[in-house]
């Protein structure tokens, strides 16, 4: 659920719609939102400036969604995108199917066409006039309302924003008529806000659990993005300890648990080293997760002899692979329970020892494979500042790290492998930064960048903390991997692309240009990242894709 916090000027008498949704967000603890002003929300900016909320406007909506969602994985809590009618709010679909498909705590706030023009059924021309907006966000929402008068807008943010926190976490559509917005009103009283917290698994359920993996031989833990956004990194590190277990993590999960834990495997899961340990285990803990293709290589990896799994919704925890138990219910709360009732069992030194071994092999792996790589990775590990987050776009460069970089917390990656959305890392880097705690590192491809490169001006006129590490190969590079693959000519994948360097100089952002991720590299990027100021470091170097993508999965190909 949002926090509240105590604001001064919130007033619950009459006021304008714009006043009632902006107090509703301050009281719930709102203090930053992205979004792009329009004809119909303008009264939304004039409130948001009464209330001390700030509104940092980008140049183009889809980046707002994008932004939101930076910030809300940097967080935790609400992020807030605001925009206009029709196209501006079609514009942050893309954004907010990503944030569906990763779990964020997304709030549109759009305004639609003049409740007092409409006419039910008839599309009559009004300026930005849909058919049906709301109904665009109802396949990429948890839920999607459109309030029907003024005196209901603060209600209806304080419950949106509820849902949207509530887990499963996600993004929630608010639709606000912009006549609305103007019109003063008496604010109604909050319905009943729904509850964060799930009822207790039952102590048999958790004793039969418990059983199960105490006589398991070889457990595994598999760790999801769940886990994370509970917080139960400590009580799975402690009860994998218990087990002398090793815990994978997914994508969405990286930094769960420290790199130094002693039970905690090295990624990929899509290496065959890794592999080994899922194929090995006779009973398999999933916590917080659902199993997805892109971890499973699309289901390939053969059901687990028992599975018990930890999810705050049965289906979820079902549809891929079925349980023999599910526990419904936090997974804080439930692997705390697990944990405390588990005799600690031998062989975890041994553990350690193995995972090291498959972890020097995995990176024997990458050195070999695609020494770029290893430059590349190895720079980051032993460069970036403790406190920086690393969000990565949908390009090669990003692949590596989501699949090979060491995270040293919780919420210091964010990787858009829910949806997979092109164009998402420099944008949501603004929004992560914009949560202060620290430097964000965006790292981009040159045709992803692109998407969203007007957002040169968001960073220069803000002055956020964002390095943009850009790694041009002068094409969309994954997509060139694939047709030479597949013995194709080259066909839309190689690009005519900017003198970068001189495009982030034209708006003002300092930028330079380094070939490949040799010494010159670190040197930089030591100097960009430990900078006051926003940069942009433009490298020169194509790499192939590592094995966590799907053409270099290796049990697709063994099959």
């Amino acid at each position: 659920m949002p926090h509240s916090r105590a604001h001064g000027g919130v007033h619950h008498g009459v006021r304008g719609g714009a006043r009632h949704l902006a107090d509703a967000l301050a009281e719930l603890g709102v203090e930053v939102a992205f979004g792009l002003p329009g004809v119909h929300n303008l009264p939304v900016w004039e409130a948001f400036a009464a209330t001390g909320i700030r509104l940092i406007g980008v140049r183009h909506e889809q980046a707002a969604a994008y932004a939101a969602d930076g910030y809300a994985r940097a967080t935790g809590r609400l992020g807030v995108a605001v925009v206009t009618t029709g196209p501006g709010a079609a514009n942050t679909l893309a954004g907010v199917g990503e944030a569906m498909a990763s779990a964020s705590p997304v709030l549109v706030l759009a305004t639609d066409i003049p409740a007092a023009l409409r006419r039910p059924g008839v599309v009559r021309g009004v300026l930005h006039e849909s058919r049906d907006q709301r109904a665009m966000f109802v396949p990429v929402t948890k839920g999607a309302r459109t309030v029907g008068s003024a005196a209901e807008i603060a209600a209806a943010v304080r419950g949106a924003a509820g849902l949207a926190l509530l887990p499963q976490s996600g993004p929630v559509y608010l639709g606000i008529p912009a006549d609305l917005l103007r019109q003063e009103a008496a604010r109604q009283a909050d319905a009943e806000p729904p509850t964060d917290r799930l009822p207790a698994v039952g102590l048999a359920e958790i004793e039969r659990a418990r059983q199960t993996l105490a006589r398991a031989r070889r457990p595994l833990v598999w760790a999801g993005g769940g886990a994370l956004r509970a917080g139960a990194g400590p009580m799975l590190g402690e009860l994998a300890e218990k087990l002398a277990a090793p815990v994978i993590t997914t994508f969405a999960a990286r930094g769960l648990l420290p790199p130094e834990h002693p039970c905690l495997a090295p990624n990929p899961v899509h290496a065959p080293e890794v592999g080994e340990l899922w194929d090995e285990a006779d009973v398999v803990l999933g916590v917080g997760t659902d199993f997805d293709g892109l971890m499973t290589q699309n289901w390939l990896m053969p059901p687990p002899p028992t599975l018990i799994t930890v999810n705050v919704d049965a289906a979820d925890a079902a549809k891929n692979y079925r349980p023999q138990q599910n526990l419904l219910g936090d997974a804080r709360d439930v692997v705390r329970e697990l944990a405390a009732g588990l005799a600690p069992r031998p062989g975890r030194p041994e553990l350690t020892a193995r995972l090291e071994r498959i972890g020097t092999r995995v990176w024997h792996r990458v050195r070999q494979e695609e020494p770029q790589a290893a430059e590349f990775l190895a720079a980051l590990q032993e460069t970036l500042p403790d406190s920086s987050r690393l969000i990565t776009d949908m390009c090669v460069a990003g692949y590596w790290i989501g699949g090979f970089h060491r995270v040293p917390a919780p919420r210091a990656l964010a990787y858009p492998m829910g949806w997979g959305t092109l164009g998402f890392g420099f944008p949501a880097a603004l929004g992560s930064a914009a949560a202060g705690g620290g430097r964000a590192v965006c790292v981009s491809g040159d045709g992803g960048f692109l998407y969203g490169c007007g957002e040169l001006a968001t960073l220069a006129q803000e002055q956020l903390p964002v390095t943009v590490i850009l790694v041009d190969d002068a094409g969309y590079g994954m997509l060139r991997h694939d047709q030479t693959l597949a013995g194709l000519p080259h066909r839309g994948v190689d690009l005519v692309t900017p003198d970068f360097v001189g495009l982030a100089r034209s708006f003002g952002v300092h930028a330079d240009r380094v070939d490949g991720f040799g010494r010159a590299f670190r040197r930089l990027l030591r100097e960009f990242t430990h900078a006051a100021e926003p940069n942009i470091l433009v490298v020169s170097a194509a790499l192939r894709p590592p094995l966590n993508t799907s053409p270099r999965w290796y049990r697709k190909q063994a099959g």
